[in-house]
């Protein structure tokens, strides 16, 4: 796995952590939506910490260089 390849996924997570945020509400059967917003908003989080262990990936693959770069983080 290179450099390239990590940036490439963190972009890719990006894309579908904004298609997610941008989504309306959610509701669930007899409209209940807290089990359902609840769920959504904890995958949205999981697919920022997922860009997030890919930074760390390539901060360890430039030998412990910062690679912070907000275009790459969902939601930014």
């Amino acid at each position: 796995m290179t450099t390239d390849d990590c940036e490439a996924l963190r972009r890719e997570i990006k894309a579908v952590a904004d298609k997610l945020w941008a989504m309306p509400i959610l509701v669930g059967k007899g409209g209940e939506g807290s089990e359902v917003e609840a769920n959504r908003k904890l995958a949205y989080r999981h697919l920022e910490d997922a860009a997030m262990r890919l930074g760390k990936v390539i901060q360890a693959l430039d030998g412990g260089v910062s690679v912070y770069d907000k275009t790459q983080v969902p939601g930014a």
